[in-house]
């Protein structure tokens, strides 16, 4: 992830684009939804010179370079926050109650960039997905207060609408080490679609009326709102062949599927890490392509799919 693409000078120069609003377009999906888990993995198709159901070893912005235009239609996308500064505060041998576990102080050579760096690598990646981007899609991104507003301005730069802001609320974050600001508790993500026309699907009725036990501050029967109670720990299985020091809970890729999109589809994961959005993808019957630059992590996601298409 460290390998930036510097952002072309003349961003503000390109073709403009039709973002006039139009009658707005939702594309329902007939398959009900939760689905249930899939127990036996779609057969890969080709995307440009790529094929699904794979996590591709390498940089997004060179492999990704290779699929057409408008050929995907769901992107979720965890990348660096740039959150890597400071003291690297840890916390290994012990567990503290209500932390979901040991936890350490994420110190990554791939999450630390310099403003501009990062600024030019979120502009970089963003034009790229947009590109992949079906009109009828949606992109999800997530991030913290080190990179959101970043990601914020990015996306009106290039004229990618932004559908909600949600916070990611996790109940069982761990606490704040030092003694010296609050605890940090939540998480933002970003839904968006890719300007212009608005065709993104929306499974309204799964948002209003699915089964979202898990999430306390959802009222069954009522609408979704943007505040989202999902804890952070993973089960078991999740960790059983690594982890990554930012993994994502499967529950909520499989929640962001869920909401925005249907069976078939294709799901493109730019920053995979140990492949929590790939499972959530293949549970949800879809095709997936993930990239990772790690090949350890690269290594992990692999051992999970296998295992997950065995089940």
């Amino acid at each position: 992830m460290r390998n930036t693409k510097v952002a072309q000078a003349d961003i503000l120069t390109q073709p403009e684009l039709k973002t006039r609003s139009e009658k707005l377009r939702l594309v329902e999906s007939d398959t009900p939804f939760p689905m249930a888990p899939q127990k036996k993995c779609l057969e890969p198709i080709s995307v440009g010179k790529l094929k699904t159901q794979q996590v591709y070893h390498g940089n997004f912005f060179e492999l990704a370079a290779s699929m057409p235009d408008q050929s995907v239609d769901i992107i979720i996308a965890d990348p660096p926050y740039n959150a890597s500064k400071g003291n690297s505060l840890s916390m290994e041998s012990q567990a503290l109650p209500g932390t979901g576990g040991a936890w350490k102080k994420i110190a990554e050579v791939w999450d630390d960039m310099t403003l501009d760096e990062y600024f030019a690598f979120t502009l970089s990646w963003l034009r790229e997905a947009r590109r992949l981007l079906k009109q009828t899609g949606s992109m999800w991104v997530h991030g913290t207060y080190h990179s959101a507003g970043i990601t914020n301005v990015a996306m009106q730069m290039l004229q990618i609408e932004m559908i909600n802001e949600v916070i990611w609320y996790k109940r069982n974050s761990f606490p704040n080490l030092a003694g010296r600001r609050l605890t940090a508790s939540h998480e933002t993500i970003i839904w968006a679609h890719r300007g212009g026309k608005r065709e993104y699907r929306f499974n309204y009725e799964h948002s209003k009326s699915g089964d979202f036990l898990d999430d306390q501050l959802k009222a069954p029967g009522k609408q979704m709102r943007t505040v989202w109670d999902l804890p952070n720990n993973k089960p078991r299985e999740e960790l059983a062949y690594g982890k990554h020091p930012a993994q994502k809970p499967e529950r909520l890729g499989r929640r962001l599927i869920q909401l925005s999109s249907g069976p078939g589809e294709v799901c493109l994961v730019p920053f995979a890490g140990v492949g929590s959005e790939c499972v959530a993808a293949y549970r949800e019957g879809l095709h997936y392509i993930g990239f990772e630059t790690v090949a350890e992590y690269v290594d992990v996601a692999r051992k999970r799919l296998d295992a997950a298409g065995v089940e």
